[in-house]
Parts: C-alpha cells; sequence; structure tokens
C-alpha cells in the first residue's frame, strides 16, 4: 500500500543518506574505493532483491553505485520500498 506524506518522511529520516526524488523514488549512493568493490556490493543487492522480490534501478559509475527504488505497482512508495533499502544498506561494507 502506497505510503502517505507523513510516513514518508518518517521513512526517510530513518533511513540514512536515502533522498527522495520526482516525489515516487528513493535513492542512494554509495562510493566504493574500487570498481570490484562496486561490483560485488551489486551482486549483494541482486540477491537481496530477489530474496524480497523487489528489485531497484541500479546505475554502475566505476566506483560509484546509485540505487532507485520506488513501487510500480502502487503508483509510489510503500514500506517495501524501505525495507528493501534498509536491506540493501546492510549489504554495504565500507572498504
Amino acid at each position: 500500500m502506497k505510503l502517505t506524506e507523513a510516513e514518508i518522511e518518517q521513512s526517510l529520516a530513518a533511513s540514512e543518506g536515502w533522498k527522495r526524488e520526482e516525489g515516487k523514488w528513493i535513492v542512494k549512493k554509495y562510493r566504493f574505493h574500487s570498481f570490484m568493490g562496486a561490483i560485488q556490493f551489486v551482486n549483494k543487492v541482486a540477491e537481496a532483491s530477489e530474496q524480497l522480490n523487489h528489485h531497484p534501478l541500479i546505475a554502475i559509475d566505476y566506483k560509484m553505485v546509485t540505487l532507485r527504488l520506488t513501487t510500480w505497482n502502487d503508483g509510489g512508495l510503500t514500506g517495501l520500498d524501505f525495507k528493501a533499502a534498509a536491506a540493501f544498506d546492510r549489504s554495504y561494507v565500507r572498504e
């Protein structure tokens, strides 16, 4: 179910580094010391995404990975987006 504006703001406040874009996305950039570190992180994101059956848009720009989440079926942000964001954050290991 699509979150209310208040629920989105509360969830963002509890989600370190995630920003809202265009009203319907949450976005976060992760930086790495190496290209391979970025790729290893993307593989972990893929595994978590499969477990949750909720997949982000992923952009890999050399040593930076950008993740974007929304729930298409509900037309905006849902609790699943923030659950996935938390799972991705747990997968991030600073080099």
